[in-house]
């Protein structure tokens, strides 16, 4: 994950407007189109760095996500976009930002439609993942996920981690914490076993890939005056307040499997009762 490539945006595209940060379709100077999430949206940096940090962690799972890249918004770029708050958000980020590649031709998942095209094990390492992040925004309503040549696709992690957004109150207890939200996930109930997706991701999701994942994340993101409000005097010493915050989340992950697997149960038997229910 060390090394992401460095772009340089060269147009704007088009914006993409759901959610509410706003992301946009770039062209970029040597990689084609990205979809750029600006650091100056109503969210911030930190959705940023969530965005690398989750999307590293899939990528040490093998999950398939669109490759991630930094990219560095000029402060010439986007002068003749014509609406008031794109160039209000393009003001405020100037300097380093994060995109995604863009997948052309995809299309949002639908379990009905595509249910089939993700195999039961992928599902069982997109809940680990969810769960290990703290991630809400994996629901029947908000996917997130792409279909894209047969494939899905994982995106759109901004929302996870959201005990960075105040880490004064994040002890040990919180940290090991069950994520109750899980139970909203979209790839619950289809998910394979979770006991397997769990000894896949243990191997993998080492100290050294964490730190491996968080090195990648800018300087910039993580001492962001907006976002940060001061909170680390350096960049690597925020680095090591998330590594802390993840080792401890994965070692005490049978809290939150097991919070997992109580809620993949429930869902399991809750699905035939709604449908008998309607007859």
């Amino acid at each position: 994950m060390t090394g992401l490539p460095r772009l340089n945006a060269t147009r704007y595209v088009q914006p993409l407007r759901e959610g509410g940060s706003l992301p946009a379709v770039v062209d970029t100077d040597a990689d084609g189109l990205y979809v750029v999430k600006f650091r100056g949206a109503g969210q911030g940096a930190k959705v940023l760095v969530a965005e690398l940090i989750v999307g590293g962690i899939a990528s040490a799972l093998e999950l398939p996500i669109p490759s991630l890249g930094i990219v560095d918004i000029s402060d010439r770029f986007g002068r003749s976009e014509p609406d008031p708050e794109i160039q209000d958000i393009l003001r405020r980020s100037h300097g380093v930002n994060v995109g995604m590649r863009y997948l052309e031709g995809a299309f949002n998942f639908d379990p009905k439609a595509a249910g089939d095209l993700i195999p039961p094990e992928i599902a069982a390492r997109t809940v680990w993942l969810d769960a290990f992040t703290t991630n809400p925004d994996r629901t029947h309503r908000n996917p997130n996920l792409l279909i894209w040549h047969r494939t899905p696709w994982l995106i759109d992690h901004g929302s996870a981690l959201y005990a960075h957004h105040d880490w004064a109150s994040v002890n040990a207890g919180r940290a090991r914490s069950p994520f109750a939200l899980i139970r909203s996930h979209v790839l619950l109930e289809p998910a394979g076993d979770l006991g397997d997706a769990d000894t896949w991701a243990a191997a993998r999701v080492t100290e050294n890939a964490i730190r491996d994942v968080l090195a990648s994340v800018p300087d910039e993101l993580l001492l962001d005056p907006v976002s940060s409000m001061g909170e680390f005097r350096t960049a690597d010493e925020a680095r090591d307040r998330y590594a802390r915050y993840l080792l401890e989340r994965v070692s005490s992950r049978d809290r939150w499997l097991d919070e997992a697997r109580r809620a993949q149960e429930q869902v399991r038997i809750e699905v035939p009762q709604h449908l008998a229910a309607r007859r």
